[in-house]
């Protein structure tokens, strides 16, 4: 009997466990996915937390509800991974897992020790992150009874889950302290290494104007190098310095340590693979998905979905011996929240940036292309359900994997 072991039993590796577990034999193939929390958070959910919009109950769920029958799954930190050897060491009970092809969906995950000052006694009490379900839940209470001030948004450095989402926050922060009556009494500052406010050049405009209009000040070209929570401020690599009295960190986000431990990853723990069809650069039967792989795009739910229709039609040939010929572009959509009932959508690869228009959806689009609209809005707020429902379990989604320019206005 085959063995396929996935690494994983967040976005990535959940929906690639249901979608195999259709599509190969059982009665020839065991399928194992590792996890070492029972817990599924919907990650997109943090950022409502702070804001009340949505609760704790909303985002999580039992990891198991979304395990198919016939797929084991194990409860276990990893101890080490050991290409040479095929096979996994786990913590628990010292537990070896042989196979003979691997999926590594470990994810990535902020890491506030790495920036000197960030991690210390002011944290989740001046210093919050919204990237953790625990970050979220403090930063809810710590703004119930927030009066004002010099709030910072800054994001360390590049990559981090979600891109759009320090926006996103900024944006909502501006319409929470609006219905609270005390926005005349905030400075919201977005400090970030990028040139602008985003990657794409022309949703960065676009989103550098929006900006602008709610009176929300950028500084781009910020790279931290550290924090003096007894002065209040973040410090640039140049010296430049912006004070705050609430800082909200996007801290540096690195891989999984074991990644690290086992030899298979970049500096930042991430596994290199072919971009096109996500085999690692250094082992033929090693694959990495999700936010564990070093895609040069986002790392971001969309990604991970189509992603994985890709890779599953690749795997289904590659195990027969014959060429994997689907090649990923980089797809990715996202809805960026805005406010005041709003949104926009944006939806781009790696070739093409995010471009305006209309995104045809049946049956519930279409929905604007780099434009604010309530449908928007309503098409972030409706995901959630589509996520447990649909996405994670593996079902079709009325969404190409591969970027279709239909509706754009190129």
């Amino acid at each position: 009997m085959k063995k396929l072991v996935i690494l994983g039993a967040g976005t990535a590796g959940t929906m690639v466990a249901n979608k195999l577990s259709h599509m190969l034999d059982l009665n020839e193939w065991k399928i194992t996915i590792v996890d070492q929390d029972e817990t599924h958070y919907y990650q997109p959910g943090f950022l409502f937390i702070p804001f009340g919009i949505y609760g704790p109950n909303d985002v999580i769920k039992p990891k198991r509800d979304f395990i198919p029958a016939g797929v084991e799954m194990v409860m276990s930190e990893i101890e080490l991974i050991e290409p040479d050897k095929n096979q996994v060491k786990l913590v628990k009970d010292g537990r070896v897992l042989p196979y003979d092809f691997l999926i590594v969906a470990t994810g990535t995950t902020p890491r506030p020790d790495e920036t000197p000052g960030l991690h210390n006694g002011e944290w989740r009490k001046s210093i919050h992150d919204f990237y953790t379900f625990e970050g979220a839940n403090a930063l809810a209470k710590h703004l119930r009874t927030w009066d004002g001030g010099r709030l910072v948004v800054n994001i360390v450095d590049l990559p981090y889950k979600c891109p759009v989402a320090p926006l996103e926050f900024i944006f909502l922060a501006d319409w929470y302290f609006h219905k609270m009556g005390i926005r005349h009494k905030v400075d919201l500052t977005l400090a970030t290494p990028l040139p602008g406010a985003f990657t794409k050049p022309r949703a960065a405009k676009l989103l550098g104007n929006i900006l602008e209009e709610k009176n929300i000040k950028v500084v781009p070209d910020f790279l931290i190098e550290r924090v003096e929570p007894d002065k209040n401020v973040i410090v640039s690599y140049e010296e430049e310095e912006v004070p705050y009295d609430l800082l909200v960190t996007v801290p540096l986000n690195m891989g999984a340590d074991v990644i690290g431990r086992s030899g298979l990853g970049d500096d930042l723990n991430y596994v290199p693979v072919d971009k096109g069809n996500f085999l690692s650069t250094k082992h033929d039967n090693i694959f990495a998905l999700g936010d564990a792989a070093n895609l040069p795009t986002s790392k971001a739910g969309s990604v991970a979905h189509f992603a994985a229709e890709v890779f599953v039609e690749n795997f289904m040939r590659y195990i027969d011996g014959l060429e994997m010929n689907h090649e990923f572009d980089g797809h990715a959509n996202c809805y960026i929240e805005s406010g005041f009932g709003k949104g926009i959508l944006i939806d781009f690869n790696y070739d093409v940036e995010p471009l305006p228009g209309k995104f045809p959806l049946p049956g519930i689009g279409p929905f604007s292309l780099l434009q604010e609209s309530e449908m928007n809005h309503w098409g972030k707020m409706m995901f959630r359900w589509i996520y447990w429902n649909v996405l994670l379990k593996g079902k079709e989604m009325p969404i190409t994997a591969q970027m279709s320019m239909a509706g754009k206005w190129a």
